[in-house]
């Protein structure tokens, strides 16, 4: 699903009409519809809802949503800000078909008394003042109302987005904007619905007649849906045996850091993964072996602190094992031993199977970046914003500033796929493409969950070779859902990373379920 601006969906909805012959009018109805089907199923109980519609076409939308909610039997009353005098077009068209009488409001002073003043004492609250193609800041009629839908105790539902948010915006919004409980929005996402915060709820996206070929994006930017996720966990067949979804080698863990190799190579029988491995220093291995009995282990030498060895011995048991192995993760919990660092960079620039890079194996390039090269070949790279900065010669502060270019830089002078976590975890091709993953919450910034991420993505890599780049997008996705399905009975400060093998197949259920329903959430 593209991310497009503000304009550009301007253009969209303009060339779905003229060019491929859908009525704007029939456009506004499908939006109003969508939002009304949203809140009779997320809300069905509420009896009162108001609707507060301003004079342009987001307002026209709020008349389709009382019209078809009225109809639904639902109690609905409607606050105009404005004369019905000065609406045009489809909103003028919308207005006229209103099974009940709209308060039209042209005062703040109207605003504050009689009915105008009641429908913010309703149960939900239709926010249709303001859509994406509005420009802050907002100010009079408008100002007032939106401050009184903000001290209402309301519960808040965004048409196209909440009044007064600048559509394009990717951060903190500014001055006079609507708080939303959830936002219904239409054909594609804006930026400001996937990195401007603006609501603690859903936000869900609904096809309102745009063919594909009318929605065009500048920004080669995608949020990552259930949709694109399924296509790479589905059914499997009846006769299937563990050798045909590939195994997994983890190279990683020391002395202190065992749990780290561990939690990736689990991590990638959760995901599917056929066989899974874990090679490490040798006094490390029957902490590893002893935390799964699914698990396979090997031993390598080690040097005096504990790690895995750069002995040409080492290297040559690492070339071994590698053989017939789908993919290689390195880097959890492999520490930053000079020695160890060195096998990992000699390791990376030669091996040939797909590989999947995170924690210390990226710390290993620091001031060496120019060696980590993946072109020609599939080389995953998953650092958080500290390692992503140690590899761009940068800082944590100017990665998070600039997090899409500095991700799309890397992947392309690199030919690496990034995958740079945080919130809103964005994902990086070589050719410039990017996505964004919206699953995920606070709770999950705690030690391990990224050795869950580099195992989930070697698992799905594992089934899925020849589909490198979705096996990657399915594998953020999945873990951040994992993270809420955990979040949802462990809470944001007890959950850990374990918790989100517990909670894998959940994640892969829920994908399995919003893969078939019509609104799709973004956030």
């Amino acid at each position: 699903m593209k991310i497009v601006t503000a304009d550009e969906m301007r253009e969209i909805d303009r060339v779905t009409s003229e060019r491929f012959g859908v009525p704007s009018l029939t456009l506004m109805e499908n939006a109003g519809t969508a939002v009304a089907e949203f809140v009779l199923s997320k809300y069905p109980s509420a009896k009162r809802i108001g609707v507060i519609c301003g004079k342009g076409n987001n307002g026209g939308d709020g008349f389709v949503v009382a019209r078809k909610l009225h109809e639904s039997g639902k109690e609905v009353g409607v606050t105009l800000l404005a004369s019905s005098s000065e609406l045009k077009g489809d909103a003028a068209q919308m207005f006229a078909k209103l099974p009940v009488t709209a308060t039209q409001v042209r005062t703040k002073d109207e605003l504050k008394r009689g009915p105008a003043s009641e429908i913010f004492k309703t149960e939900i609250l239709i926010d249709a003042i303001l859509g994406t193609g509005f420009r802050p800041p907002v100010s009079g009629l408008y100002a007032e109302a939106i401050a009184a839908l903000n001290a209402s105790a309301a519960t808040v539902v965004s048409v196209d987005i909440p009044s007064g948010a600048d559509a394009d915006v990717m951060g903190e919004q500014t001055g006079a904007v609507a708080r939303s409980d959830a936002i219904v929005t239409f054909t594609s996402p804006r930026p400001a619905h996937i990195f401007g915060l603006l609501t603690t709820g859903p936000i869900v996206v609904s096809p309102i007649g745009s063919p594909e070929e009318a929605i065009v994006s500048s920004l080669n930017l995608n949020v990552i849906t259930p949709r694109d996720v399924v296509s790479v966990i589905g059914p499997r067949p009846r006769a299937s045996n563990k050798g045909n979804f590939g195994h997994v080698l983890v190279l990683g863990g020391s002395l202190g850091k065992a749990g780290a190799p561990g939690m990736a190579g689990m991590a990638a029988l959760r995901s599917g993964a056929g066989l899974s491995t874990v090679a490490t220093a040798k006094d490390v291995l029957h902490t590893v072996a002893g935390f799964y009995p699914e698990l396979m282990t090997e031993p390598l030498e080690q040097t005096e602190e504990g790690t895995i060895s750069g002995k040409v011995s080492t290297r040559r048991r690492i070339d071994t094992l590698i053989r017939g192995k789908k993919v290689l993760g390195v880097g959890p919990g492999i520490s930053r031993n000079p020695e160890t660092a060195k096998l990992v960079r000699s390791l990376v620039s030669k091996c040939e199977v797909p590989m999947v890079l995170d924690a210390d194996g990226l710390n290993a390039f620091q001031d060496h970046a120019e060696e980590l090269n993946g072109k020609g070949r599939s080389l995953v790279i998953t650092p958080h914003p500290g390692e992503m900065a140690r590899l761009a010669g940068s800082s944590v502060a100017a990665v998070q500033r600039d997090r899409l270019n500095v991700a799309r830089t890397f992947a392309r002078e690199h030919g690496v796929i990034v995958v740079l976590k945080g919130h809103r975890t964005v994902i990086a091709e070589p050719d410039g493409r990017m996505w964004v993953n919206t699953t995920g919450n606070p709770g999950m910034a705690t030690g391990g969950t990224g050795d869950i991420l580099t195992g989930m993505v070697a698992g799905l890599i594992a089934q899925n070779p020849e589909r490198i780049m979705e096996a990657v997008i399915a594998a953020v996705h999945l873990q951040g859902l994992a993270g809420d399905v955990a979040c949802e009975t462990m809470g944001e400060q007890s959950l850990v990373a374990t918790d989100l093998l517990t909670a894998l197949p959940e994640a892969f259920r829920q994908v399995q379920k919003a893969s078939q329903e019509k609104f799709v959430r973004v956030g």
